[in-house]
């Protein structure tokens, strides 16, 4: 009977190749630690999507970053990134069940940057500090058991790793239901981690491609907010390169993702029927995304838990450290918040074992 292989051995496995995985492995390689990635999907990226859409790059999922986000924008500077700010000029719309109006100025828009690559650009120029082999694609974490000397990984693959320490880059509420923990996690840990809502989790986002960005020239900033939907809030999406797009977010209602021609009877009722039609439409309901959702997210509310406390210190034997998101205590749910908290989980490991390098 043949005997299973031995486990690949590293310093550290990073599970989930999204900005926050790999900004933590890209961190502990410059330090020497050798570092396995496992993702999932057959992409990097996790919520930063960029697909193409009519041609040109379309975000599905972070869009934005701000001027006060320290991490976001010094890795934009270092490594060169083309950005662009989002377009503020001109006039809100509020739409409503009795029709459309518009309102003076544009009360939903701040000042922000964007990807003019698309927000893919920034993990693909993370993932380019790291050795070719470094991340796996196509390849799920199921069971880290930390009863031996080192964390056992299993993947669904068949395949083990053995570490020192794991940093799991997932949304806390997909660990708790993807992954086995031998032994357990602490009980308050892992009630924590199964209450905490998955940012994007439950929300479809919209992107229409336009010929060209025809509400600037009525003095529109095409932005508009809805209580009738089913896009709730829109916003300009055209590029640095002279595509044009809007925007939208639609929320789980506890029915299905909107299709083409609902969101096409919105747009004439924003803008009137005798709007430009879409060159393309992109709906991503984000709740269908396994690798980002587990099942029962519509239910989890309680966005207090972002950046909780147990997310600060390491767990099962000091050895699995959170790098979401989620798990930030400063700006969750946004780039910046993962970046920090990858760089919290990277500087506890680093802190730790400086003499015991493999």
């Amino acid at each position: 009977m043949p005997t299973a292989s031995p486990p690949d051995v590293v310093d550290v496995v990073v599970i989930g190749a999204g900005i926050g995985g790999l900004h933590a492995a890209r961190l502990l390689h410059e330090v020497g630690r050798t570092v396995v990635v496992l993702e999932r999907r057959d992409r990097i990226g996790g919520r930063l999507r960029t697909d193409e859409l009519a041609g040109a790059p379309v975000d599905l999922g972070a869009t934005w970053f701000w001027p006060n986000e320290p991490r976001v924008n010094a890795l934009v500077a270092e490594h060169g990134l083309r950005t662009h700010p989002q377009n503020l000029a001109g006039d809100a719309i509020y739409h409503e069940p009795s029709g459309s109006k518009r309102v003076d100025g544009n009360p939903l828009d701040v000042p922000s940057g964007r990807f003019s690559d698309g927000a893919a650009s920034l993990a693909r120029a993370e993932a380019a500090r790291l050795p070719v082999d470094a991340i796996r694609l196509a390849t799920t974490a199921t069971q880290i058991d930390a009863t031996g000397d080192d964390l056992v990984i299993s993947t669904d693959d068949g395949t083990t790793l053995a570490a020192r320490e794991v940093i799991v880059a997932l949304p806390p509420a997909l660990a708790v239901a993807d992954l086995a923990f031998v032994p357990a996690l602490d009980p308050a840990v892992a009630a924590v981690a199964a209450a905490t809502p998955v940012w994007m989790g439950t929300t479809t986002k919209v992107v229409i491609r336009f010929a060209e960005p025809f509400w600037r020239p009525a003095g529109l900033a095409g932005s508009a907010i809805s209580h009738y939907g089913p896009m709730r809030e829109i916003h300009d999406m055209s590029g640095a390169d002279g595509d044009a797009a809007l925007f939208g977010f639609v929320p789980r209602t506890g029915g299905a993702a909107p299709d083409e021609p609902a969101i096409r009877r919105q747009l004439s009722e924003l803008f009137g029927p005798g709007h430009p039609e879409p060159l393309a439409i992109m709906i991503l309901d984000w709740s269908t995304e396994r690798a980002t959702t587990p099942p029962g997210a519509e239910t989890l509310t309680d966005y207090g838990t972002y950046g909780h406390r147990v997310f600060q210190t390491p767990t099962l034997g000091d050895r699995l450290h959170w790098a979401s998101t989620e798990t930030a205590p400063v700006n969750p749910g946004h780039i910046d918040g993962a970046l920090a908290a990858a760089a919290r989980a990277a500087g506890a490991i680093r802190s730790r074992h400086e003499s015991t390098l493999r």
